[in-house]
C-alpha cells in the first residue's frame, strides 16, 4: 500500500472514514485518520510484468507510514467523494508514472495493526512499459519474482498490508 502522502497539504486532505464493515460514515483529514488511527479505505495495485516479475517501489524516508520499507503495490488512501477504481489509478500514475492499463479488481480485504486501520481494495495489472517514480514518495524502484519475496519474507523490510495482499493473491492463483 500502500499509504499515499501528496506533496501539497497531506495532512489537510480529506479521507473517506469507514466503518468496521467498509460502509462509508463520512470523511476526516488525513491527519486526524493518522492520529486517531480511523478505519478508511486504500487501493494496491500490484505491477506485473508480461513474464511474471513483480514491480515495486522502496518508500522514501520521508513518508509517514512505514518509511524506508518496500511497499509491493503502488496506492494509497482513497479521497473524499472518490472511489476504489479512480484512487487506484490516480495512485499508480502519481507513483510509477503508469498510466493507461488496464486495472484487474482482484479482492477486498481488512487490514489493521497498531498503526492503521483499512479496508484495501486490490488490482493488478500487466505492463513492460517505462516506470517514472515520484521522488517525493518513491526511493527506487525493484524488480523480483513475487514468489521469491514470499518465501523469503525477511530479505527485505516489506509493508505487511501489501505483504499480506501478495499472499492472497498467490493464494488466489494469480501468480
Amino acid at each position: 500500500m500502500s499509504e499515499h502522502d501528496h506533496p501539497i497539504n497531506a495532512y489537510d486532505e480529506q479521507v473517506v472514514v469507514v466503518d468496521m464493515e467498509n460502509n462509508i460514515i463520512g470523511s476526516e483529514p488525513r491527519s486526524k485518520v493518522r492520529d486517531e488511527r480511523l478505519c478508511h479505505r486504500a487501493t494496491f495495485v500490484f505491477i506485473f510484468t508480461s513474464s511474471g516479475q513483480l514491480v515495486f517501489q522502496e518508500r522514501t524516508l520521508t513518508k509517514d507510514v512505514w518509511p524506508g520499507f518496500y511497499d509491493l503495490a503502488a496506492g494509497g488512501v482513497v479521497a473524499a467523494g472518490e472511489e476504489y477504481d479512480v484512487a487506484a489509478a490516480r495512485e499508480l500514475e502519481e507513483e510509477m508514472g503508469v498510466r493507461d492499463v488496464a486495472l484487474e479488481p482482484r479482492f477486498h480485504f481488512y487490514y489493521q495493526d497498531d498503526g492503521c486501520c483499512h479496508w484495501g481494495k486490490v488490482y493488478t495489472c500487466v505492463w513492460d512499459g517505462e516506470i517514472i517514480p515520484q521522488p517525493e514518495e518513491v526511493a527506487r524502484v525493484v524488480t523480483d519474482d513475487p514468489d521469491r519475496i514470499l518465501a523469503n519474507p525477511a530479505f527485505r523490510s516489506y509493508t505487511p498490508d501489501s505483504f499480506l495482499a501478495l499472499q492472497k493473491l498467490k493464494n488466489d492463483g494469480v501468480f
